[in-house]
């Protein structure tokens, strides 16, 4: 029987995901539509003010949000930046040793509650590390979009990836 995509084999009629890719996979130029999508709670927006202490009434409080032209209030920034770089790990990043940057973000669009997030993450670079041989150093822009397909946040991100994934996944388990 032929080895599903996504998969690799463990034993005889046993297979697991491919968790991350490695330095060979991730080519310059390369586009990733990460799947599924989210759809931002009430519960996140609300734990995620709370766990960073951010008391901005434009997050919290919907008579302030309309009398400073929102009808609705806006989802932390933060949120949506995790929500959408939380996305992309499984595939590009998923056997990381470690983040490396996280530049020029910037939020494009406002997000509510309801919305639902997408991400796609293009490969700008990717090289060997000249101080760690047995990884590679990719960069990333991740853009993250609602459900109208408007473009809401999108930066770079640098981060190490392992220049043999099957190293890595047959010392791990993954």
């Amino acid at each position: 029987m032929p080895l599903p995509a996504g998969f690799r084999t463990v034993e005889d009629g046993r297979v697991r995901e491919v968790v991350g890719l490695g330095l060979d996979d991730l080519k310059p130029g390369l586009v990733i539509e990460h799947r599924p999508a989210r759809t931002v709670t009430e519960t996140e927006h609300v734990q995620i003010l709370a766990l960073m202490g951010n008391e901005a009434p434009v997050h919290s409080d919907i008579e302030y949000c309309r009398r400073t032209g929102h009808q609705r209030v806006l989802v932390c920034g933060m949120l949506t930046l995790n929500i959408v770089l939380g996305m992309t790990v499984r595939s590009t990043s998923g056997l990381t040793t470690g983040n490396l940057a996280l530049d020029a973000v910037s939020w494009t669009a406002p997000v509510h509650v309801g919305d639902t997030l997408s991400a796609r993450s293009t490969v700008l670079a990717a090289r060997r590390s000249g101080s760690r041989p047995d990884q590679g150093i990719v960069t990333c822009r991740v853009d993250g979009f609602n459900q109208r397909g408007e473009l809401v946040v999108t930066g770079t991100r640098t981060f190490f990836v392992p220049a043999d994934p099957d190293v890595v996944r047959d010392a791990t388990g993954y």
